[in-house]
């Protein structure tokens, strides 16, 4: 197949669940054009079968907004009818779905092309269900040949909020196996926990939703009971007010910000729990990431994540913002040896065994080849 892309190329988790998606569907045989305003996060080396297709914007002086979608569905247009694409799969429906469906009907008369989106999250109960946006979300659902949502939760949350007239198939995020070397890992841990002090994790893009906020404040109160190293992954908006935060407490030092990095399972494995109380998760694929790589997880009990993480299994699931709850937790499967090397077994198991990438990606060949076939 012949297979379009569309998706923020950003550090989030819908466009990394698309380039992790492409590149899986390129290694088998299928031909893969990513079409987005930059070289997508995780596309950053040569790959067969992976062609990219950068959207230029026109910045004349008459937009005050530069008009990406419209960019977006015009470069669509143009790639579907050279590389006579199958399909486009749209992740995120706002602009990507809307974008589709107007490239579809520009080239209706020359060449069929059929529309898959994927609902990835704040599309839906974020952005979607913005009065400026909600009846142009619910019109690019509903004229879509699918559409997939990434947990029970967010399928749920879709037909409450657009009602769509066709159906929502779930078809859940995935993990890869990540082999990494001991050795390597023993020096990277040693590097940032030089007196083997357990160390916790989180990764995001520190979006006020992440409440990175109370990974410091669970720090706080961690420290009090036990000397710990916090690494966090990512960057965005909340960083600022996190570092402000852990000076406040005078616990600069037990806080490691590393930015935004590519080799996120490297790091992971190095950790001892994974934290992430999001105030909304569609789904946590940091988590399951985390958790492939044995890591029990600490997380909030939003939306996704009780699909992701169980609780006395692979860790802990406590109510959003709940600090002293999630540092109970944190504490309890650190001083625990016996639990943490269970949970880290059970995190390792229950990840791979549900959501490996050899399970979910015929899932959507299944799909193309269902639509394309109808």
């Amino acid at each position: 197949m012949k297979i379009g892309i569309s998706c923020y190329p950003t550090y989030g988790g819908s466009g990394i669940v698309a380039t992790e998606l492409g590149k899986n569907l390129a290694l088998r045989g299928h031909e893969v054009h990513f079409i987005t305003y930059a070289l997508p996060y995780r596309l950053n080396r040569f790959h067969e079968n992976i062609y990219f297709h950068e959207v230029k914007v026109p910045e004349y002086p008459l937009f005050e907004y530069p008009p990406y979608a419209l960019a977006l569905a015009t470069k669509m247009a143009e790639i579907a009818l050279h590389e006579k694409l199958d399909l486009i799969h749209a992740h995120y429906a706002i602009p990507h779905a809307t974008s589709a469906y107007m490239a579809k009907q520009m080239v209706i008369d020359r060449h069929p092309l059929k529309i898959i989106t994927t609902l990835h999250g704040t599309d839906i109960t974020l952005v979607g269900a913005d009065a400026s946006f909600m009846r142009i979300t619910q019109y690019s659902i509903n004229h879509s040949d699918a559409v997939t949502a990434v947990s029970e939760y967010l399928k749920d949350e879709t037909i409450k909020t657009f009602e769509p007239a066709i159906p929502i198939c779930v078809i859940h995020n995935f993990v890869t196996e990540h082999p990494v070397q001991q050795r390597a890992c023993e020096n990277l841990r040693q590097r940032f926990s030089p007196n083997n002090e357990p160390i916790l994790m989180h990764l995001s893009n520190f979006r006020p939703v992440k409440r990175v906020i109370d990974i410091i404040e669970i720090a706080h109160i961690v420290l009090q009971h036990m000397p710990v190293r916090v690494v966090m992954i990512g960057d965005g908006p909340e960083r600022y007010a996190a570092e402000s935060l852990a000076r406040k407490y005078n616990i600069e030092d037990r806080i490691i910000f590393v930015g935004k990095q590519e080799e996120i399972y490297f790091l992971l494995s190095i950790a001892d729990v994974f934290l992430m109380p999001s105030s909304s998760e569609s789904f946590g694929l940091a988590a399951l990431e985390a958790m492939s790589c044995g890591v029990p997880c600490v997380t909030s009990d939003a939306g996704g994540l009780k699909e992701v993480n169980k609780p006395g299994v692979s860790g802990y699931i406590a109510p959003v913002g709940d600090v002293k709850k999630m540092s109970g937790y944190v504490m309890e499967i650190i001083k625990n040896r016996t639990l943490k090397k269970s949970m880290s077994e059970n995190a390792r198991t229950y990840a791979l065994k549900n959501f490996h990438v050899n399970t979910i990606i015929p899932q959507y060949l299944d799909l193309y080849r269902e639509v394309l076939s109808s």
